[in-house]
């Protein structure tokens, strides 16, 4: 029997997206009566609720076409507009260069927001495709667009609340948003089993530090994000390289990766049965030997008459060439 969502239902995903549209907004009035610590708290509130909307959504089977132009155009005002308007009244007093930038923020915010809708009715990406965004997300980008504030708030002013590295860090987020950088995607993140009690714990950790020191914790946390990024782009590389890995597992992948590592380095797949180094030598000397000694006598022409090799009696062992010491009486 097919479960058809009521109308309820349905509006319960969009009324998340109207309330962090409305967090975008507060945040510019917090900004006009210098209240920072809650503008940025806003934004932060608009960001968990764009990442509920949607899952949201999905789990209720409430999904439309609505609903999609609805969050594009709240994360354009609550993650673009508003931090931009937030940066320039904190530097009210560079008129011309901080509104400019501010328009070159808010403009790639809404770029982005338009190049991630036109991939969803893209059926053509690889498989692995579904693990990464295309540049930094809009969330993400507001919120790092703030860092410059949220350390000055804490640590008080310094070479980061300068006008001339504000405006240049705004204009980095604002390129690493429309740029093509792959970003690992957070909904794609499985934990394992094993990892459930730790992660738990760690989710407990992170409740205490955001209500001790909320701002030093989310500093922590975009730098973080900005530090992953590399590893987001090896892995990306890595996959787009490996076919062979693009449908299977965490684990495999890991097996695979190891794999090839050792080959290109060289080693080999350790032994079963573990020698010590000077019996090791030991035995790899009579091996070798033996060897070679079979195919000088299958070369050379004494044989016996009935092809085999002449015995020459037992062959005498010295301890200096296969590797050992003789012991001291």
């Amino acid at each position: 029997m097919v479960r058809v969502p009521t109308a309820s239902v349905r509006l319960l995903p969009n009324a998340i997206t109207v309330l962090a549209l409305c967090a975008g907004l507060s945040a510019v009035m917090f900004a006009l009566s210098m209240n920072y610590p809650m503008a940025i708290a806003s934004i932060g509130i608009a960001a968990v609720l764009d990442s509920l909307d949607g899952r949201i959504a999905r789990l209720l089977d409430a999904t439309s076409k609505m609903g999609a132009e609805l969050d594009s155009l709240s994360d354009a005002i609550s993650f673009g507009v508003a931090p931009a308007l937030v940066l320039y009244v904190w530097h009210a007093d560079s008129e011309r260069i901080g509104w400019v930038v501010s328009l070159v923020f808010a403009v790639c915010i809404v770029l982005r927001l338009a190049r991630f809708n036109t991939f969803l009715d893209d059926t053509e990406q690889p498989p692995y495709a579904s693990e990464f965004f295309v540049g930094v997300p809009a969330p993400a980008g507001g919120l790092l667009a703030l860092l410059p504030l949220i350390v000055s708030i804490e640590f008080g002013s310094g070479w980061w609340s300068s006008q001339a590295f504000v405006w240049i860090w705004t204009v980095a987020i604002a390129a690493l948003l429309i740029s093509r950088i792959p970003t690992l995607s957070l909904k794609t993140v499985k934990a394992p089993a094993k990892a459930i009690a730790p992660l738990l714990v760690g989710v407990c950790l992170l409740a205490a530090a955001i209500f001790l020191y909320p701002l030093v914790a989310l500093a922590i946390a975009l730098v973080i994000y900005l530090v992953h990024v590399p590893y987001a782009v090896y892995r990306h590389r890595w996959l787009a390289s490996h076919p062979e890995a693009w449908t299977v597992p965490p684990r495999e992948r890991r097996a695979i990766r190891r794999a090839r590592s050792q080959r290109r380095l060289g080693l080999r797949p350790p032994l079963r049965r573990r020698v010590a180094g000077a019996a090791m030598r030991a035995v790899r000397y009579q091996r070798n030997n033996g060897e070679q000694h079979v195919a000088r006598t299958n070369r050379g022409a004494g044989g016996n008459g009935n092809g085999k090799a002449p015995d020459h009696g037992p062959r005498r062992r010295s301890w200096r060439r296969i590797g050992l010491r003789q012991r001291s009486k």
